[in-house]
């Protein structure tokens, strides 16, 4: 089952993952029917301390897209919030966009 929360970070200021992985990944939210938020950037929201992060963070059945779970969880605990230990970080940098689908157990609704 998909996580009720899942959180694309578009990572559009770093410019560390790859155009095509981040395209792919959005396909396969879009595509999947599943309710996702996307944001421009998490290194942005950490660095301006956006009160965002800690509603993120205070998630039951959360899942991060973005980069190495090491630097999201950096970035939070920079902002000042701490991301509990069952968040889920999936990364962009290493994993396939089917990976990350098949990570959040996506599906695509068929066609009829």
């Amino acid at each position: 089952m998909s996580p009720r929360r899942i959180l694309y970070c578009h990572c559009a200021f770093a410019q560390v993952v790859p155009p095509d992985t981040k395209s792919g990944v959005l396909d396969e939210l879009s595509g999947s029917g599943v309710s996702f938020e996307a944001v421009p950037d998490l290194c942005e929201m950490s660095a301006r301390r956006d009160p965002a992060l800690a509603e993120i963070a205070a998630g039951e059945d959360v899942a991060i897209v973005a980069c190495y779970p090491r630097a999201v969880r950096w970035l939070f605990t920079g902002a000042g919030v701490t991301l509990p230990e069952h968040v889920r970080v999936l990364n962009m940098r290493e994993q396939s966009p089917a990976d990350i689908a098949a990570s959040l157990e996506l599906a695509r609704p068929e066609l009829t």
